[in-house]
């Protein structure tokens, strides 16, 4: 009888391990790293948030720049949406216009469109970055940004109208 009972609680521990389980990922857990020199001019962090245990399903990240900083031109195998979450910063596409961005604005950028984004010169910027990897890669990362085609230091942040 002991050995049906311990049968029976084990089948019942295996469906409960076998449930689908959720993952909170506590602010202060996940590592935080810099944005590597290579693909970025100035201080960026980045704070994977989506999934940034499987290169295969969409992924985000929480970026953050510093006043000035950058990444370089770069697209994406499947396009990128980024969602500005505080701060003044910058975005263009190769041949475009620069557009200011601010908290709020959502910004989608195709696939494989040569792009670039980052904080205006006196304002840091914090963005949530979307992307969906296409064999196993997320980014193609390019030349950096001039400092001509970013723009001058004394820029300020336009007031939203």
């Amino acid at each position: 009888m002991h050995k049906l009972i311990l049968l029976a609680a084990a089948a019942v521990l295996a469906a409960d391990a076998a449930k689908p389980q959720f993952t909170v990922m506590r602010a202060g857990s996940r590592p935080v790293i810099e944005g590597p020199a290579s693909n970025f001019t100035g201080k960026a962090t980045i704070d994977r948030q989506v999934r940034p245990d499987d290169s295969k399903r969409p992924m985000g990240s929480l970026v953050t720049f510093e006043p000035g900083a950058r990444t370089a031109w770069h697209a994406h195998p499947l396009g990128q949406t980024l969602i500005v979450t505080s701060g003044c910063g910058w975005v263009q596409i190769e041949g475009g216009k620069k557009e200011e961005i601010r908290p709020g604005d959502v910004i989608w950028t195709p696939a494989n469109v040569k792009h670039w984004h980052g904080a205006q010169p006196n304002s840091a910027m914090s963005h949530y970055a979307i992307v969906e990897p296409l064999n196993g890669s997320s980014a193609e990362w390019l030349e950096k940004v001039t400092d001509e085609t970013y723009g001058p230091k004394d820029a300020t942040c336009k007031a939203k109208t």
